[in-house]
């Protein structure tokens, strides 16, 4: 039976990854969920069960990444399926933002998912099966948000890898996908998820109002159900054939379009500059 699967899902007390869990636990799968507070995973999901492992897990520490898996072994046996979930938001300008808040983004973003995909991938390997879902986000895809740089830089990053790894894993019977979700109403715009720059350069007009129009006027009204983009997951992991790219949010799908045909455009247009560089 599909449900009898062992899910690894970071990030899980709060947004798409808490949704995750809970249609996960619903449906009867067993699932290990880590967050940054363990009891914070308790309040939201209860406490220890057969099917269910809350963890606490500091992604850009190896060591805490090591524990939680092995936990995860010990009470389940093994993983099937492992979500990256776990990330934040950072928006400002590329010139506003200290080296500081850029690397700590890309910490956690980048190298925590890495640290998590370096010690479940041999579970994976071994036993010759299983899938691993890398959230990045439509950010990841199409990149023409002024102040969004750092973050879309950090999900670009999430998606350049993923597609690497899924050519690695690929004869080992594992798939990989990466995800671009659009706006889905979580609490990804709030205060705890999004940061903003500590020295904010008021000439950057531009980067003002996408932080005013994210933290009034989209916060609270995204398109996205979460509930839905859980169905989804779910249903793409017991495909025999499932994509490397999934666009989620009607949105998502509409930029990615966009962005694949303004580059036809511009491959076209510049087809003879770009092949007339050979020898």
């Amino acid at each position: 039976m599909g449900n009898n699967k062992v899910w690894f899902v970071t990030g899980a007390s709060k947004g798409l990854g808490l949704e995750l869990v809970k249609k996960l636990l619903a449906e009867g799968f067993k699932v290990a969920a880590t967050s940054r507070s363990e009891s914070s995973l308790i309040k939201e999901l209860g406490n220890v069960s057969e099917n269910f492992l809350p963890l606490e897990m500091d992604l850009v520490d190896e060591k805490s990444v090591k524990n939680a898996i092995d936990k995860t072994v010990n009470h389940f046996k093994t993983i099937d399926v492992l979500v990256n979930n776990a990330g934040y938001g950072l928006l400002g300008a590329l010139e506003e933002l200290t080296d500081a808040e850029a690397r700590k983004n890309y910490e956690v973003n980048v190298f925590g998912l890495l640290n998590v995909i370096r010690h479940t991938a041999p579970i994976l390997r071994a036993n010759q099966s299983g899938h691993i879902f890398n959230i990045s986000s439509i950010g990841g895809y199409y990149g023409e948000f002024p102040g969004w740089g750092i973050y879309c830089s950090t999900k670009f990053a999430v998606a350049g890898l993923t597609e690497s790894l899924a050519a690695e894993i690929k004869p080992f019977g594992v798939h990989a996908t990466i995800v671009y979700p659009g706006y889905f109403r979580t609490d990804f715009l709030k205060d705890s998820s999004l940061l903003l720059p500590e020295n904010p350069i008021e000439e950057y007009k531009e980067v003002r109002q996408s932080e005013n129009a994210h933290k009034e006027g989209i916060n609270g009204n995204q398109p996205g159900d979460p509930v839905k983009l859980a169905e989804a997951l779910i249903k793409v992991s017991q495909d025999q054939n499932p994509p490397l790219h999934l666009f989620l949010g009607e949105d998502a799908f509409n930029m990615a379009n966009q962005k694949i045909a303004s580059v036809q455009g511009e491959l076209g247009q510049w087809k003879e500059v770009s092949v007339g560089t050979n020898f």
